[in-house]
């Protein structure tokens, strides 16, 4: 376990444990307890039929950005209702997650991930409610 004591560097190889969210290329620029930045480039595998990003790629980045957020205070927390909506096409070459707790309970959490692209594109919001131990 980390905490926001850790160094970033730490806390990016703890989480790199992240098997799936590591594959899709999420990584983490800002870590601490309530708040995280993450980014994942748009690369031909993120995208779907249509030639944009597929919402799984993006509910990834989001529920990877949620754990950072959520994982940093000592109490491990597992996502248990997640709503993602998805307002407009990223029209750049990565997403960027901005996160944060919306109050962090002690068995229950509530957590926000808006993402936008790097041109300020509002690409989709994630909204969480978790439970931790």
């Amino acid at each position: 376990m980390v905490d926001e004591t850790n160094s970033l560097e730490e806390i990016r190889e703890y989480f790199a444990q992240d098997k799936y969210a590591a594959q899709a290329q999420c990584s983490i620029v800002e870590a601490r307890a309530n708040h995280a930045i993450c980014e994942m480039p748009i690369t031909p595998n993120h995208l779907n039929a249509n030639g944009t990003v597929m919402g799984g790629a993006m509910f990834t980045l989001a529920d990877f950005t949620m754990a950072v957020i959520s994982n940093l205070d000592n109490k491990p927390t597992v996502a248990i209702d997640c709503t993602i909506r998805f307002f407009s096409p990223a029209k750049g070459q990565k997403l960027i997650a901005t996160g944060s707790t919306n109050k962090g309970g002690r068995s229950v959490g509530f957590y926000t991930v808006d993402i936008a692209d790097e041109l300020g594109t509002n690409v989709a919001q994630f909204v969480c409610t978790a439970h931790r131990s």
